[in-house]
This record gives C-alpha cells, sequence and structure tokens, in this order.
C-alpha cells in the first residue's frame, strides 16, 4: 500500500478529553436543522466549518468557504484548537444494538497521495461512482482552510490479522485519552500513538495491502486535485503535507464492521404508476405481493436466501403496495456488461440502476429525461421522504417521492472483489455504520 505516517493533528483542547460537543457526523449525512442542533449544544461545534452551508453535497458561495476558513483560524488563534507533535490514533466506535456490543477499531494516519488504482506494493482502490457536487464543494473548502477537516475511512484486508491485533491491544492496555458521545448510540474513543516501535510494527502490518476507500471518495478525490493545483503553481517539497492525506484505516478482519443498506427512493417521474412501473418491468422480474408495509417488506427481503437471482422490494407511496421483485435470470446483466466482472453484474444496486432506472424508469416512465434519487439507509428514512421530509439522505421540497426500492447491504467480499478488478460500483452502494466523527483529528496543509 502507499506508506503510512504520523501526523501533526490539529485537535480541540479539552482539560477532560470529553469533545462531545465538538465533534459531528460528516457533512454528507446532515442538514440545516441537524446543524442547528449540533451549534446550539458548542457555537464552536467542527460543523460550523465543515458545513459552511446547506444543503450539503452542493458547491456554495464563495463567501461561506471564506467564513469557514476564518472561523478556524480564529478558533486556533485563541487555543480552542491546538496543533501537537507527529502521532498516530488508535480510534475505536462502540455500538449498542440490543444486547450486542459492536466494536470497531481503526488507526488514524495520513497515507501517501497517489492517483486511483492498483499499484505494485499496494494501491488506494475505488468502489463507487461519484458525485460531481460534493467534490467541488470539498474542494473550495480545502482551498480555504488549507486543511483537510474529516477522515477518509479506508479498508484494508489484514488478512494475517496483524494491524488488527495491534491496535486492539494497545487499547487494551492503555487508557483512552480522548472520548465523545453525540447521543446516537456511539460512543468515540481515542488513543494518542507516539511511540515509535509501536508505530513501525503498524507500518510493517501494513506494508503491501491496498486500501479500499470505504467512505470518502470525494475527498480522497479533493486530495488530489488539490496537490495537482499546487504542483501546477510550481514545484511542491516531497514533505509538503498537501502529499498526505487523513485517513483511519480498519482491516476486514476488525469484528466490528458493520454495512448498512443504502435504498433507493425514486421520483419525478412523468407516466408513473405502480400499474405502469410492474408491466414495463415484467420481463425482467417476477413480483410477489407483501402484506404489512415498509418494514414487512425490509423484514421478508432480509429472510431470504442470498446468492442466485437479485431480490428486492418495491413500495409504491400512493398506493402504499408493496412486493419482493426477484430476477428472472441469474446473471440479469450479463447481455449489457459482458466485459465486467460476475461480482460487479451480481449487485443488487447494479441490477437497479441499469435494469430498473435506465432501461424502465426513464425510457418508459419518464420520457427519457433523468428521474430524482433519494438515498436513505433506514426504514424510517423512506417514510420520512414519503411525507415530504428532508433528510441527510435526500428528500425535502422539491421531491415528490414515487417508489421506494429497499435493498439488502452489499457483502463486504464484493467491495473487495469489485475493487480489485478495478471496477467501480454504482453510486451509493455502501453504508459502513456507523460513520466516522468530523473534529477528532483535522490535518493541516500548510
Amino acid at each position: 500500500m502507499p506508506a503510512v505516517f504520523p501526523f501533526r493533528a490539529v485537535q480541540f483542547r479539552s482539560d477532560s478529553g470529553d469533545v462531545s460537543d465538538l465533534i459531528a457526523p460528516p457533512y454528507d449525512v446532515l442538514d440545516a436543522p441537524a446543524k442547528a442542533r449540533l451549534t446550539a449544544k458548542n457555537r464552536k461545534n467542527v460543523v460550523a466549518i465543515d458545513l459552511p452551508h446547506t444543503p450539503a453535497k452542493e458547491l456554495g458561495p464563495p463567501g461561506a468557504y471564506e467564513g469557514a476558513a476564518s472561523l478556524y483560524r480564529s478558533w486556533l488563534a485563541e487555543g480552542a484548537l491546538e496543533q501537537g507533535g507527529p502521532a498516530m490514533f488508535a480510534y475505536r466506535q462502540t455500538t449498542r444494538t440490543g444486547s450486542t456490543v459492536s466494536r470497531r477499531c481503526g488507526m488514524a494516519c495520513t497515507v501517501e497521495v497517489v492517483p486511483f488504482g492498483p499499484r505494485e506494493g499496494g494501491g488506494i482502490l475505488p468502489h463507487e461512482e461519484t458525485f460531481s457536487g460534493p467534490k467541488q464543494d470539498r474542494f473550495a473548502l480545502m482551498k480555504a482552510t488549507r486543511a483537510q477537516l474529516s477522515p477518509i475511512f479506508g479498508l484494508h484486508a489484514d488478512e494475517s490479522g496483524n494491524a488488527t491485533k495491534l491496535l486492539h491491544g494497545y487499547m487494551e492496555q492503555h487508557k483512552a485519552e480522548v472520548r465523545a458521545e453525540m447521543g446516537d448510540g456511539v460512543l468515540h474513543e481515542v488513543w494518542r500513538l507516539t511511540d515509535g516501535q509501536v508505530l513501525r510494527a503498524y507500518q510493517g502490518a501494513m506494508a503491501g495491502e491496498d486500501i479500499f476507500i470505504a467512505d470518502g471518495h470525494h475527498r480522497y478525490g479533493t486530495a488530489l486535485n488539490y496537490l495537482h493545483e499546487l504542483e501546477g503553481r510550481g514545484p511542491v517539497a516531497p514533505d509538503h503535507p498537501a502529499r498526505r492525506c487523513m485517513m483511519v484505516l480498519v482491516g476486514m478482519s476488525d469484528p466490528g464492521l458493520i454495512i448498512w443498506p443504502t435504498h433507493r427512493v425514486l421520483g419525478g417521474m412523468k407516466d408513473y404508476t405502480v400499474e405502469a412501473f410492474m408491466a414495463a418491468a415484467q420481463g425482467s422480474f417476477s413480483f410477489e405481493p407483501v402484506a404489512g408495509g415498509l418494514s414487512a417488506v425490509e423484514a421478508t427481503l432480509n429472510s431470504g436466501p442470498r446468492g442466485g437471482a437479485n431480490r428486492f422490494g418495491v413500495f409504491d407511496y400512493k398506493t402504499g403496495r408493496a412486493y419482493i421483485a426477484t430476477t428472472r435470470q441469474a446473471d440479469p446483466l450479463i447481455e449489457h456488461f459482458p466485459q465486467k466482472p460476475a461480482a460487479w453484474r451480481g449487485l443488487d444496486v447494479a441490477v437497479i440502476q441499469y435494469l430498473i432506472v435506465e432501461c424502465i424508469c426513464q425510457p418508459k416512465l419518464n420520457a427519457g429525461e433523468g428521474v430524482k434519487w433519494a438515498f436513505p439507509h433506514t426504514i424510517d428514512e423512506v417514510v420520512q421522504i414519503g411525507r415530504g421530509g428532508e433528510t441527510g439522505a435526500g428528500g425535502g421540497k422539491g421531491f415528490s417521492a414515487q417508489v421506494a426500492i429497499i435493498v439488502r447491504p452489499t457483502p463486504l467480499e464484493a467491495v473487495r472483489e469489485v475493487s480489485r478488478a478495478n471496477q467501480l460500483m454504482p453510486q451509493k452502494s455502501t453504508f459502513f455504520y456507523p460513520k466516522l466523527a468530523t473534529g477528532l483529528f483535522i490535518n493541516p496543509l500548510e
């Protein structure tokens, strides 16, 4: 893999080590009310800098980014934020579902900025297609602040388990120095690692590993673009901070890895009715009615077998009718994409993208025009969007939800296979839970 390094992180000053009121979820899952709730708790919450305008994931006015940069520098000047010496940071997130406790452990460090794709000794491998709006927004913010405000979530195979064992061992033997809870059931704990022997052992465990970007494709692309722009102005020193990018690296052997589904809500179709949709899809899918609404659809879907035909739920907002849709062919995309690997063609989200949206909804139900999307992760969000509510997953004013496509989580093995084949999944194919927090560490680029 590209070399990994300690870095001089900027962090919030806290005598108690509790930064609960100062950190935030990533910008791309927040809306204006969520931002307001965070800043109401503490006006110095990092969201004031990291989400300078709403809605998120769109390029905002220049003044928003200039204001974020000014705020960032003022917090540094007054000591609310301070920069420490070189270190890596062990980072644990603990969640509880009923009686089940899950702990996901990673290492916050910086990684050599190299182009996407396979490389000898390990590369940076994307797994999803991306949108242009978030890249423009993050680039404007990075240029203004000259800092990387939130870490990218990277996965590595860790087939030996050595990196994960090192992290777990260190955490068991030492007390966390920073902790935070944002009221969402996730406990964040951070350990600062400066011992040269420990850092070298971790770097050795990572040697030769690919990094699969789990979350943060737009931000890594922004790091590449930022470095490219600097190089366009003249020589960039080998040790310039912009040559490194902040990540939290998690081994695929970590028992706390959880992937949530990313459902699809479609709207804006001129000729959509559930009857017209099913008639247009009849050649590719069979439909089995499900009684009991959205929750019953999700339960039925998750109780079915994995492998074989693709299956997903269909819910019509107007009538409340629900179905399980199953592909009639075991490999329905092979005629459309024979050059793609079987792992890619077998993705439920790929089948939805190309057979449902591009072959049915756009040409047959919307006169060839694009449909409107939202990407909720929970059934509650699917319901809210249908009621016209704005969520961090989309919806709100101007979005009229017509049909929800309920999916199962994309398997971790599929992420590995598709990334190693140098292929990209459709946008929003995965949602790794919980999200990394923003504000535990900032990577200055000057």
